[in-house]
């Protein structure tokens, strides 16, 4: 996955993520981590582990409003029909209340 990037599949409701939020996945022995930035997301931050086609990864950002939020998520790899990667992702916010699923798809 390293120096793959990602976007929303779609909208998430209850989160921040949308589909104009780019993120640049790293991995390196194991470890996953990611910038991402766009729609209400003025910065985003990503670090965590791989164990297969899991990630388990706690995040921080900063939204456009100048708030800041920290949560947990787990996601798992798949490879759609044309190849690119997509990630379902499982996640809870810790530093609000709040939780859902939600998936990025690799950009071409």
């Amino acid at each position: 996955m390293d120096g793959l990037r990602f976007a929303a599949v779609s909208e998430t409701a209850g989160g921040e993520v949308g589909t104009d939020t780019v993120f640049t996945y790293h991995e390196q022995d194991g470890e996953i981590w990611a910038e991402y930035a766009g729609g209400a997301i003025r910065r985003g931050f990503l670090v965590g582990t791989r164990d297969g086609d899991r990630l388990d990864f706690r995040y921080a950002q900063l939204n456009l409003d100048g708030a800041t939020s920290t949560g947990h998520c787990v996601s798992l790899v798949s490879t759609l029909p044309d190849g690119r990667l997509r990630l379902d992702e499982t996640w809870q916010w810790e530093s609000r209340p709040g939780h859902g699923t939600s998936a990025v798809a690799e950009l071409r």
